[in-house]
């Protein structure tokens, strides 16, 4: 399985720049950030992609389906692979917002706050991550699903601390996971 933190956003930009949380809320992806998920896709092109799981963050839609478009895989949204309750961004946008924005993607089987209310700690997003990994690990095409999800969430499931665009290798079963590539902003 590959996992990918979603390419840069708008609020990746802002703190990047400023190291302050000034908004936006559930932000889309920069120019720069386009062309990066670009980029993935005309990597991820030459493998065998079946399936992309995305968490429903914009930023995770707009990176998932310019890879979808590339690699003509079905994009499936699962909040359980969303990023963890701490900044501004992570206030995430109704279900009934995004089947607007994505109406060749399904929504309705997320809870209408589906990014929760508060900041969510450590403890909870581990539990989270090995529901995933639980999950993953059943999956018959496990080795052919790309994930595009977030910072926090790949920290909790593999350790790894990765930037924007990056692509990590994972294994569901042994939990082995390791960088395999970086995509510039």
């Amino acid at each position: 399985m590959l996992l990918i933190r979603h390419a840069q956003s708008e609020w990746n930009l802002r703190f990047g720049r400023t190291r302050i949380d000034a908004g936006p809320a559930d932000p889309v992806l920069t120019p720069a950030g386009r062309e990066q998920a670009g980029s993935a896709a005309a990597l991820l092109a030459e493998l065998p992609i079946r399936t992309i799981v995305a968490s429903p963050y914009r930023r995770c839609l707009e990176t998932a389906v310019l890879i979808a478009e590339r690699t003509g895989a079905p994009v499936r949204v699962d909040a359980l692979v969303r990023e963890r309750c701490a900044f501004s961004c992570d206030r995430g946008s109704p279900p009934a917002l995004l089947a607007r924005l994505w109406p060749e993607l399904a929504f309705g089987h997320l809870e209408e706050s589906w990014w929760g209310r508060a900041i969510e700690s450590q403890p909870s997003i581990r539990r989270r991550a090995a529901a995933f990994r639980d999950q993953a690990r059943t999956w018959p095409d496990q080795e052919r699903t790309l994930v595009v999800t977030h910072w926090g969430f790949l920290r909790a499931l593999t350790g790894l601390e990765v930037g924007n665009g990056t692509m990590v290798s994972y294994d569901p079963v042994s939990g082995a996971a390791r960088k395999e590539a970086v995509v510039p902003a």
